[in-house]
C-alpha cells in the first residue's frame, strides 16, 4: 500500500475483513507480524513515540473524554507531543488551539463541556484535537459511525476541506461506499485480511467488486454533481443463489 502526500484514501471492506487492524498497523498502534510500515522513508516502529505523534494523528472509532472537559481542554491535548511533562502551554500553543477550533467551526462552543455537545459537534471537537497536533497525516477509524446523515455529511465535508485547504493526507476506514466514492482520491478494498483491490473510485466501485467482496447485486450510476460512481443495492447474492437451489430441489 503506497499512500501519496495530500491524498484522501478510504479503506473499505466487509465487517471483520481487517480494515481497523490495517489502520492500527499503519499508525503503529500494533506491530505487523510481517512487513514494514514506512513513514516519510522511516521505519515507523523505530521512530520515538513523540516523533510519530508529530507526524501523524489518529482518531479511533470509540473516544472518551473526562466529564468536566471543555472543547478547548480537549483540543489542547493535541499539543502534548510537543511538551515535556513539566512544560506549560505557551502563546503559540494557544494560537494553534484557537486555529483548530476555528477550522472545525467550534469557536462558539469552545468553553462548552464535551458531554453537552451533539454527536456531530463532539466528533468535530475530536478532529480539532488531531488538527492541534499539526501533523501532515490524519487517520480516522469510521469517523461517521453513530452520526445521523446530516452530521455525517458535515464531518465528511470538514475532512475534505482540511485535505484540500491544508494538504493534510487523510486515511480513513469507511462503511458507506458512496461516501468513500464521493470524497476519496483512491480506495483500498480489504477482504479476509488482504488488500484485494485499489484504485480510483471509478476503478473500484464496480458491480464485480460488489459481487466478489460484498456478495450483493447492485446498480452503478454516475453522480451528476461529482461525476463519481454511486451504487444502489438490489439484493444479496446468497439469497438469490439459495432460491436457485430450492427451485432445482423442487424440480
Amino acid at each position: 500500500m503506497d499512500i501519496n502526500e495530500g491524498e484522501i484514501i478510504s479503506i473499505i471492506g466487509p465487517n471483520g475483513s481487517g480494515k481497523s487492524t490495517i489502520l492500527k498497523a499503519l499508525s503503529r498502534l500494533i506491530k505487523p507480524s510481517n512487513g514494514v510500515v514506512y513513514l516519510n522513508g522511516y521505519d515507523i516502529q523505530k521512530l520515538p513515540t513523540k516523533e510519530v505523534a508529530k507526524r501523524l494523528s489518529i482518531l479511533s472509532q470509540h473516544n472518551h473524554s473526562p466529564a468536566d472537559c471543555t472543547v478547548r481542554d480537549l483540543v489542547s491535548y493535541g499539543r502534548m507531543p510537543y511538551k515535556k511533562w513539566y512544560e506549560f502551554k505557551n502563546k503559540y500553543d494557544d494560537e494553534v488551539v484557537d486555529w483548530a477550533i476555528s477550522v472545525t467551526k467550534l469557536t462558539g462552543l469552545a468553553d462548552r463541556f464535551i458531554s453537552t455537545l451533539s454527536g456531530g459537534e463532539r466528533q468535530r471537537a475530536w478532529i480539532a484535537m488531531t488538527l492541534a497536533q499539526k501533523t501532515k497525516v490524519l487517520m480516522l477509524d469510521e469517523p461517521t459511525t453513530y452520526l445521523d446523515i446530516s452530521h455525517q455529511l458535515e464531518v465528511m465535508e470538514l475532512l475534505y476541506e482540511i485535505n484540500r485547504k491544508y494538504r493534510v493526507t487523510i486515511i480513513m476506514v469507511l462503511h458507506d461506499l458512496n461516501q468513500a466514492s464521493k470524497y476519496s482520491d483512491r480506495i483500498f478494498v480489504i477482504n479476509k485480511g488482504r488488500l484485494v483491490m485499489q484504485g480510483s473510485p471509478h476503478q473500484v466501485i464496480t458491480k464485480r467488486m460488489l459481487r466478489d467482496v460484498y456478495n450483493i447485486e447492485a446498480q452503478i450510476t454516475i453522480d451528476k454533481t461529482t461525476s463519481k460512481p454511486m451504487f444502489f443495492a438490489i439484493s444479496p447474492l446468497k439469497r438469490y443463489e439459495d432460491n436457485i437451489i430450492r427451485i432445482k430441489e423442487a424440480k
